[in-house]
């Protein structure tokens, strides 16, 4: 009997340890994006199911602020992140990003692109892109302003939400608007918005909630915010402002971390991002334009968005260069 018992524990044993080796050797793709596409109400969950079902592997999604707080984080952990890919920094940031030496060719190509201009970025593979603008409540605001110029200069103008441009996309978004319109006049422009500007938050949700319970009449946002509250709340309500001077774009990219040990599934993932299944999550959950899905599928309530052109945009080899010195512009001006 004690020789049966020993050998059927020794049995046991050896079961646990290779049930313990098989549920070790399961595959961990650790994504760092940006706590609205990681939080339930996201796309992030909805991501992480239709991944996971096809790759034999977990996905930890890390919610950080906003697409700069991300890059910074990265920046500060290096090649001893455990990130394997960041997903949420933008067109703005992808120069920064490329002189940090942290991230990898994608070895990929963006086939049925929808994007206004063809892509040709080796190391960043874009995933959405949208507009900034101003949203407000028609109920609350009967006449909008109908420009940059008339929205900054006017000085009985709505009170507006923005967000910090050292943490946030939409925040450098808007101090790049400004600058493209404004040019070296950028200052006197912030000089003389600071009076309306309520709040300036660290990140996009923030902002957006503290406008949602009636904090200011405006809140920097996208031109398809309100395709959320028409397509989530059957609220038609919210709208985004038309400003003739165009608005500011924006184009999320996600890259591959060059210390990753999980290149085959992060290349997987990426793979994954710009297929159908993916994209198809992205208009009524991210609330952007998806990078490569065609226009007939969208849902119809983006038809009824504003029409955003002229699209605005920097070079992003240009914000590399000279951010520092617009956003030391900005907080010696915000600090007066």
């Amino acid at each position: 009997m004690h020789s049966v018992s020993r050998y059927l524990g020794s049995g046991l044993l050896l079961l646990l340890f290779f049930a313990g080796t098989a549920v070790a050797e399961t595959p961990k793709l650790v994504v760092y994006s940006y706590d609205s596409f990681t939080s339930d109400w996201g796309p992030g969950p909805k991501v992480k199911t239709a991944f996971e079902a096809q790759c034999g592997c977990t996905i930890e999604l890390v919610g950080l602020e906003d697409g700069v707080s991300m890059l910074n984080r990265l920046k500060l952990e290096g090649a001893n992140t455990r990130a394997d890919l960041l997903l949420g920094i933008d067109t703005n940031l992808t120069d920064e990003a490329r002189a940090t030496g942290l991230f990898e060719d994608h070895q990929l190509t963006l086939r049925n692109s929808s994007l206004p201009k063809p892509w040709q970025n080796s190391l960043f593979l874009p995933y959405d892109y949208g507009y900034f603008a101003f949203i407000y409540n028609r109920e609350k605001l009967a006449q909008p302003p109908v420009s940059l110029h008339q929205l900054v200069e006017d000085s009985e103008g709505p009170s507006i939400l923005v967000q910090d441009p050292r943490t946030s996309t939409p925040g450098l978004g808007l101090l790049l608007w400004i600058k493209k319109v404004y040019g070296d006049q950028a200052d006197e422009a912030w000089a003389r918005l600071s009076k309306r500007i309520v709040t300036v938050s660290k990140g996009w949700s923030e902002a957006y909630g503290l406008f949602l319970k009636g904090e200011a009449d405006m809140v920097l946002s996208y031109t398809t915010s309100p395709a959320y509250h028409m397509i989530a709340e059957q609220d038609m309500r919210f709208a985004a402002a038309p400003f003739s001077e165009g608005h500011y774009q924006q184009i999320e990219v996600a890259g591959l971390v060059k210390s990753s040990k999980q290149k085959p599934l992060a290349r997987q993932f990426l793979e994954f991002m710009i297929g159908e299944e993916f994209q198809s999550i992205i208009p009524a959950n991210n609330w952007m334009y998806p990078a490569a899905l065609a226009p007939d599928k969208l849902p119809s309530e983006f038809g009824q968005l504003i029409d955003p052109s002229p699209a605005l945009l920097f070079d992003d080899k240009l914000i590399a260069t000279e951010r520092k010195k617009w956003v030391d512009e900005w907080l010696e001006v915000m600090s007066r």
